[in-house]
């Protein structure tokens, strides 16, 4: 997908919800209760949820796997989710399976993810593969607002097109923003549209031609030349083909990303760098999320 960044944050109006599609919307809030954090806010409309607060490492990081039961998103589908993490909690967020979008009937879908992190307060939104299906016209929109101090740590893996049953993503439009700001200023912004069976698709500055592009973004401090490296050369040696993968760090904002054919692929690398990536900037060790093995 091609990504430009810029200064500017123009708003856009969401699509109308129509009759016979989903409004969901999900709104989450975590809050440190003397060193462990706390679902504090869970309150849904239409289906989203969220299961039960999970500690499968320790009390003051909140894990919480949330659930659209349908299934799958159809054109005019709208979904919104909502979380805000309190000064001092940690929290950890994602999906039990992949995302899929599905035919849009002549409606575009659309997703708005909203995320608010307090001071000295981290957030990890590390949902499963999101899966493009061909004729799908879906809009993604994602702003992050960071307090002094606070660590965020984000990735999607979009798979364009269901490759593994023999599909692809020849007709569609996929269109997406993502903002990231820091005490009210702007510190990370991109967006892009990609149009199905176009030179986008093909296009060294888009995917090249491949079908699965991973990213993975983190907001806190920077992390040593070394660590990098060494992020590099693990996620080289899980790439079957050389050049797949690239990682940069601009100040305060450190970006991952993999580009290639093969989803599971690109969640190993994903998980690695992710894996190496959190001692250094939440001085905890990772702990894969028993739903991802499932």
């Amino acid at each position: 997908m091609k990504r430009i960044a810029i200064d500017a944050d123009p708003v856009q109006a969401p699509p109308q919800p129509t009759a016979n599609h989903c409004d969901a919307r999900l709104t989450l809030g975590f809050s440190d209760d003397a060193g462990t954090t706390r679902l504090t806010d869970r309150s849904h409309f239409g289906p989203l949820r969220v299961q039960k607060p999970l500690y499968p490492e320790h009390p003051s990081v909140c894990h919480a796997i949330v659930v659209h039961p349908p299934g799958g998103i159809v054109g005019g589908d709208q979904l919104s989710i909502v979380t805000h993490v309190g000064d001092q909690a940690s929290a950890f967020i994602t999906t039990p399976g992949a995302a899929k979008w599905y035919k849009a009937n002549g409606k575009q879908s659309l997703q708005m993810i909203e995320l608010q992190v307090g001071a000295h307060a981290s957030l990890e939104w590390l949902p499963q593969e999101t899966i493009f299906f061909d004729h799908a016209d879906v809009r993604l929109e994602q702003t992050v607002s960071l307090k002094k101090d606070a660590t965020y740590i984000g990735c999607d893996i979009l798979c364009f097109g269901r490759t593994a049953s023999g599909e692809s993503f020849g007709s569609g439009r996929i269109s997406q923003r993502y903002a990231i700001r820091r005490e009210g200023k702007l510190i990370w912004y991109e967006q892009g549209t990609l149009l199905a069976n176009t030179a986008d698709m093909h296009s060294p500055l888009s995917l090249a031609g491949k079908t699965v592009c991973a990213t993975l973004v983190a907001a806190g401090k920077q992390v040593p030349a070394a660590l990098l490296n060494t992020i590099r050369a693990e996620a080289d040696a899980i790439a079957e083909q050389p050049g797949s993968f690239g990682i940069s760090q601009l100040k305060s904002v450190l970006v991952a990303r993999y580009l290639g054919n093969s989803s599971e692929e690109g969640r190993k690398i994903v998980t690695r760098v992710w894996q190496l990536l959190r001692p250094a900037l939440l001085e905890r060790e990772a702990v894969v999320p028993r739903i991802w093995n499932t």
